[in-house]
């Protein structure tokens, strides 16, 4: 059975469940109703995005948008459902790996023919294309994760893996000697592997060929899975267990002196009264390589629903939150990277420290993949690296499993 077809029969059950209600966004009918936004920005992002939707609706009367928060990985899921019976956001936001996913099936709207953009003022990547047509317009650039570090804390961060260690051992504290550290040197999100991917990359592995075949079964995955249990687990220096939540607490409290995460959490860290710093995560001794954390756009997509007039109204919406101001406005708060290259003249981007230091990260970063095998990796390799940080996995059988389970579920998704 193909994979659209099992949606639409997963989607027939909930609706019958639901009722209407579900059926709730874009349609062919009901052109009053309000425009849908879906995204998956957090705390500051979000207030940032309603404050230029009541710009828009301000400057634009009779025009109403609202928005909906979903994390990542719910808000594709539940965007593939209701597109496929014909209901969802209107526009829906995210990283670009969701793109070939989208595309697959059938969900998104091509847009070449429908906007007139001037490609010279966009930074490489921020129009995200596949299979030859344009899907996604980019508000920024970049999504990555870089170094963070409390200045309070860390004067000058570590340049490369052997500092970072014996940095580390200096700066986690146990004061009582029971195992449960005061303060850690180093934190970071254990459960999603696209917070791996810098150690992956800094020694020589990477997700996929240019055939899109998983490469995870590698010494090269062995060897970073290895770095990535050995900090917390023999040099003691990282918690032995760390979600985004934990991760984000703990350097908000001053309970950790560096943590790895993207631009969509630093200005939680200022308001949090934490003066901070990013700097490039630190090179891998052993092979003397930079991390290369994946990096992409972030912007909108259309629901390949919405039609008429609602899709002009669509298209203008789109064109405001892309502008050059909206996007400074993301900068100045987020320090995001802003997807216009005129817009990274403003003294909001040429005269922040923090946004310099994250340029500086992205130039040794790597495009994340857009194919819709992407998919199938994550989420083969997700189970298999959490197990190797808990413990309960070797490296060498995690990176074993995951080659096996992404060929598999990319076999699945072929069929």
């Amino acid at each position: 059975m193909s994979h659209p077809v099992r949606w639409i029969i997963l989607f027939s059950l909930i609706t019958a469940v639901m009722g209407p209600a579900f059926l709730s966004g874009c349609g062919t009918g009901g052109d009053d109703r309000p425009l849908s936004i879906w995204h998956q920005m957090e705390g500051e992002g979000k207030d940032v995005l309603q404050i230029q939707i009541e710009r828009f609706m301000r400057s634009h009367p009779g025009r109403e948008v609202t928005q909906l928060y979903k994390e990542t990985e719910e808000l594709r899921t539940h965007f593939q459902t209701a597109a496929l019976a014909g209901s969802g956001a209107d526009l829906v936001y995210g990283p670009a790996d969701q793109v070939g996913p989208f595309e697959a099936m059938g969900l998104i709207r091509p847009l070449e023919d429908l906007v007139d953009l001037d490609s010279s003022d966009w930074a490489e990547g921020a129009l995200v294309t596949y299979r030859g047509h344009l899907y996604q317009i980019g508000d920024r650039v970049g999504n990555h994760v870089a170094l963070v570090y409390n200045r309070s804390l860390v004067s000058e961060p570590p340049k490369d893996s052997e500092a970072l260690i014996r940095m580390g051992r200096e700066l986690t504290r146990d004061p009582d000697g029971d195992g449960n550290p005061d303060r850690y040197a180093l934190v970071w999100n254990y459960s999603e592997p696209f917070f791996f991917i810098p150690f992956l990359s800094g020694f020589g592995g990477w997700v996929m060929d240019a055939e899109a075949h998983p490469t995870l079964g590698t010494p090269e995955m062995e060897a970073a899975l290895r770095f990535a249990h050995d900090l917390p687990a023999r040099h003691k220096i990282a918690p032995l267990d760390a979600d985004r939540e934990t991760a984000d607490a703990l350097f908000k409290s001053g309970r950790a002196a560096m943590i790895i995460n993207g631009s969509w959490a630093w200005g939680g860290y200022g308001k949090a009264g934490i003066d901070y710093g990013v700097a490039r995560i630190p090179m891998i001794k052993e092979t003397g390589l930079w991390p290369a954390p994946m990096v992409s756009a972030k912007g909108y997509s259309i629901n390949v629903n919405v039609e008429g007039e609602r899709l002009e109204r669509a298209l203008e919406l789109l064109e405001f939150l892309t502008s050059e101001d909206v996007q400074l406005e993301f900068s100045r708060v987020l320090h995001t990277i802003p997807a216009r290259i005129s817009a990274r003249q403003s003294p909001i981007v040429t005269q922040d420290e923090v946004l310099r230091q994250s340029l500086h990260q992205l130039e040794a970063g790597r495009p994340m993949p857009v194919v819709p095998e992407m998919r199938a990796i994550w989420d083969a390799m997700r189970p298999q690296y959490q197990s190797v940080m808990a413990g309960t996995k070797s490296p060498a059988d995690a990176a074993r499993d995951m080659q096996a389970l992404a060929e598999r579920k990319i076999a699945e998704m072929n069929e």
